[in-house]
C-alpha cells in the first residue's frame, strides 16, 4: 500500500533537487490530507480553500494548478480514501493466499475483511468522516459515488458469503446498509472504541444467520 496520508511531509524549503513530479505528488498529498483534516473539524460547508491552503502549507496558485475547485479537491480526497480502504482489504486477503474456491469457503474470510474495514476507519478517522459523513454535504454527484461504493461493498459481502439467490443478495444488501449506518454514526461522534467493538457482534450475527446470507459458511460447516 501507499504511505498513509497521515504521514505526508512537507518538502524542505529552498533548493532540494527533487524531480518536479515528486514535488507535485508531495503537494497533492498534503492538500488532500489537509482537506480531510479541515473537514473533520469544520465540515465540508465550513471548510474554505484558504483553510486548506494554510493547513497544507501551499500557495493558492499551487492548489489551483491541481484542482479546479474545493469540490474537485474533495472528489480527489474521496478517491484517495476509497483507494486506501480497498488496499487494506486487499492486503488482508493477500495475506491468506488460498485458491478462489478455498477462499470462498473460508469461514475466517468475512472476519478478515470486516476487520480490515473497521481498522481502516480507526486508522484514518479524518478520511473516514470524509467519505461516510461529509460526502452528503457535497452534492448529488458525490452521493452517487458513495452509492456505487456501497454497492461494491454489497457485492464483496455476497461473494464472501456465497449469496446465490435474490433473497440472499437482498440480505447481504441489508447487512451492508446496517454496517454503513452503524459505522457512520460512530464516526460522526468520534467513537473509535465503538467502531472496534462492532466487529465481534457483526461476525456473530452473520454466523447465526447461516444460509440467510449465502451458502459459503454452511458448506464449510458440512465439510
Amino acid at each position: 500500500m501507499t504511505e498513509s496520508a497521515g504521514h505526508a511531509r512537507q518538502l524542505p524549503r529552498g533548493r532540494h533537487g527533487l524531480p518536479r513530479e515528486q514535488v507535485i505528488a508531495s503537494q497533492r498529498e498534503r492538500i488532500l490530507q489537509a482537506m480531510a483534516e479541515a473537514m473533520a473539524e469544520s465540515g465540508y460547508v465550513g471548510t474554505s480553500v484558504a483553510a486548506i491552503l494554510k493547513r497544507a502549507g501551499v500557495s493558492r496558485e499551487t492548489f489551483y494548478e491541481q484542482f479546479r475547485s474545493k469540490e474537485d479537491c474533495f472528489e480527489a480526497a474521496y478517491e484517495r480514501a476509497v483507494g486506501q480502504m480497498l488496499g487494506r482489504i486487499a492486503d488482508a486477503e493477500g495475506a491468506h493466499g488460498n485458491s478462489a474456491r478455498e477462499t470462498a469457503a473460508d469461514p475466517d474470510r468475512i472476519d478478515r475483511i470486516l476487520g480490515a474495514y473497521l481498522d481502516g476507519l480507526v486508522a484514518e478517522p479524518a478520511y473516514a468522516r470524509l467519505f461516510l459523513v461529509e460526502v452528503y454535504a457535497v452534492g448529488s454527484k458525490a452521493v452517487a459515488r458513495r452509492a456505487l461504493l456501497q454497492e461494491s461493498f454489497v457485492a464483496m459481502i455476497a461473494d464472501v458469503l456465497g449469496a446465490r439467490t435474490e433473497q440472499q443478495r437482498f440480505a447481504c444488501q441489508t447487512l451492508a446498509a446496517a454496517i454503513s449506518a452503524m459505522v457512520t454514526a460512530r464516526i460522526a461522534v468520534d467513537d473509535l472504541d465503538g467502531l472496534r467493538a462492532l466487529r465481534q457482534p457483526l461476525l456473530e450475527l452473520v454466523r447465526r444467520g447461516g444460509e440467510l446470507y449465502g451458502t459459503a459458511l454452511l458448506q464449510h460447516q458440512r465439510a
